[in-house]
């Protein structure tokens, strides 16, 4: 019959209270993802504690579809660190390298210009339009550490919707069947 027949059969032969049991579990998996994810928010003071590197603007040290391990700190940002931000009206963040830090005297307040490795010149023509700086709030974290390729899961189920949704089902349908 298939692999699909046989797990649709096997659906149907499970008695309502283990199909309740299963349905259970899987949003006992779910909701534990999203304790850790909450978990690592509130450890590393960020609002995203991991993200993907999209592009190939910062290599030669990070490809894309790493994965970056970012923390938040109190600590004044320094020329030279790795940053992730978001533009106001842009839903990515973006990983590019501090090149300029200006602090402003009278208002304690902080500006900051930066530059993906790879780019010829500075960040200004990705920032809002009429924005030099980028501030503080701007700012999700600072790359702490990488893990290189592991991102490329996310990267192909981005792009390709169809292997997300394929596989989403998959995994409920496992979880559905397995008989523990």
């Amino acid at each position: 019959m298939g692999f699909i027949g046989d797990q649709v059969e096997s659906i149907r032969s499970m008695q309502v209270r283990q199909v309740l049991t299963q349905i259970i579990s899987l949003g006992m998996i779910v909701t534990s993802a999203l304790i850790i994810w909450k978990g690592l928010m509130v450890a590393t003071g960020s609002e995203s504690p991991v993200v993907v590197v999209l592009s190939g603007s910062m290599e030669p040290g990070f490809k894309r579809g790493d994965i970056l391990f970012l923390h938040m700190s109190q600590d004044p940002i320094r020329t030279g660190e790795i940053v992730v931000f978001n533009i106001d009206g842009r839903e990515i963040p973006i990983v590019h390298r501090v090149i300029k830090v200006h602090e402003r005297q009278e208002s304690g307040e902080v500006d900051i210009l930066t530059k993906g490795d790879n780019n010829f010149g500075d960040d200004r023509l990705l920032y809002a339009q009429g924005q030099l700086w980028l501030q503080k709030h701007h700012i999700m974290g600072r790359a702490v550490g990488y893990l290189p390729y592991v991102g490329w899961v996310t990267i192909v189920m981005t792009e390709k919707p169809i292997i997300k949704y394929l596989l989403i089902g998959a995994l409920g349908l496992l979880v559905i069947t397995s008989k523990e």
